[in-house]
């Protein structure tokens, strides 16, 4: 694709960056084919190659509208179209440009700033906790859209005291400790059957990618600084040897901090390390399912497996979760059709995009439901909280399953 960037943009480090993106692409519309909201929507504007236009035009000079704006929003960032593309595109790295760039030029509606200030700062606060809390007490009385939103309080049961020779950093993120904390506590005691230990480092907390993809970049790379300063030292002093991620929307993030902090002379090289022993907990699943072997009692029935956009097209991991666990006995299955396609979790966009987000949860639980499971399992907190809003067949995280057919 030529381009011809605006003297706005033309030698600015994001100017640069988008320019030789959109070079990259050759407008063969195969990621329209991939692309969610084309598929529901059928406006070339609501698919990749119409995004991608959109934001070539701003970069060129052409002035947005609260048209370009809505666009950009309805897109998922699923990169669905990422693993569908021939020539390499990356689409979601253009995309948060071209959001930052629009939003700078166009301002948003007041009821529009105030819910997306709401969530950068609520979701990411210390008081995120005791407002869940609160609201599960009393989540038989909440309107039924946002008793959705609340999980029934969940026994996070024990954490693991054992020493290991072997560490791993586990990153406990923001909004999962409140809502489903035996996520966390599950992946500490299945790594511990493994003689593993999970290292929980003090000042850790969000991995940056609720601001970051809210345009709040600034406030999404200081918490990417906060966590790689309290991983630093044992990372430094090699009392580690990865950093787990149980939630893929955590883990494509963290992968991407030598991407983000690129730009920053005191952190660049942190950042790039970070990344470099950055983990999904899944790809840990061919060391642990030996150490494992005969010591899980699995359950009976069919689990449904959803992947999470951020596992098969964010980190390019695909089939392993599926595979490794069928080892230990349990019988995982994708939907028979659309596996690769988004759920409508996809971060905050269930909360800003909810009429879209409830169309896809429906289209992808009609999938699942073909398979009649026992339960649906996934890989990502979002997904199981938006599948779970839409169906009594349970959620869960694949490393809680897995947990349970521990014999201790």
């Amino acid at each position: 694709m030529q381009t011809h960037l605006s003297a706005e943009f033309k030698d600015t480090p994001r100017g640069r960056e988008a320019d030789a993106i959109l070079r990259a692409c050759v407008h063969c519309g195969f990621c329209t084919a991939t692309c969610p909201t084309y598929q529901i929507l059928g406006d070339e504007l609501d698919g990749p190659r119409g995004r991608i236009y959109l934001i070539k035009q701003v970069l060129e000079g052409a002035p947005p509208t609260r048209q370009t704006q809505l666009h950009l929003d309805r897109c998922l960032t699923c990169r669905n179209c990422e693993s569908t593309c021939p020539s390499g595109v990356q689409y979601g790295h253009l995309v948060d440009i071209g959001r930052q760039v629009v939003d700078e030029k166009v301002p948003r509606p007041a009821g529009s700033r105030a819910l997306r200030w709401l969530l950068k700062e609520g979701l990411t606060s210390p008081l995120f906790a005791p407002a869940m809390k609160l609201g599960q007490g009393v989540r038989a009385l909440l309107p039924r859209a946002l008793r959705a939103k609340v999980p029934p309080r969940q026994d996070a049961g024990r954490w693991p005291q054992r020493v290991h020779a072997r560490k791993m950093l586990l990153l406990p993120g923001c909004v999962q400790p409140a809502m489903m904390p035996n996520i966390n506590s599950a992946t500490a005691r299945v790594l511990d059957a493994a003689q593993i230990q999970a290292v929980v480092a003090p000042g850790t907390g969000c991995c940056g990618a609720i601001r970051y993809h809210l345009n709040d970049q600034d406030g999404g790379r200081a918490q990417m600084r906060a966590n790689i300063d309290a991983w630093w030292p044992f990372i430094e002093g090699g009392q580690v040897e990865a950093i787990v991620m149980n939630a893929s929307g955590c883990g494509v993030t963290v992968k991407e901090y030598g991407h983000a902090l690129a730009g920053d002379p005191a952190y660049a090289a942190k950042a790039r390390r970070v990344s470099e022993l950055t983990r999904d907990l899944s790809e840990l699943l061919p060391e642990l399912v030996p150490a494992l072997r005969g010591r899980v009692r699995a359950p009976a029935g069919t689990l449904a497996f959803h992947p999470p956009c951020t596992l098969q097209h964010g980190q390019q991991l695909r089939g392993g979760v599926e595979r490794h666990l069928a080892e230990l006995g349990f019988t995982l299955r994708l939907a028979p059709g659309e596996s690769h396609l988004c759920c409508g979790s996809a971060g905050t966009y269930s909360l800003l995009q909810p009429a879209m987000a409830t169309q896809l949860r429906d289209r992808k639980l009609g999938q699942l439901g073909a398979l009649q499971p026992a339960a649906i399992l996934s890989a990502n907190i979002g997904c199981i909280t938006h599948l779970q809003s839409g169906t009594d067949t349970p959620v869960k995280h694949w490393v809680e399953v897995l947990d349970a057919g521990l014999v201790h």
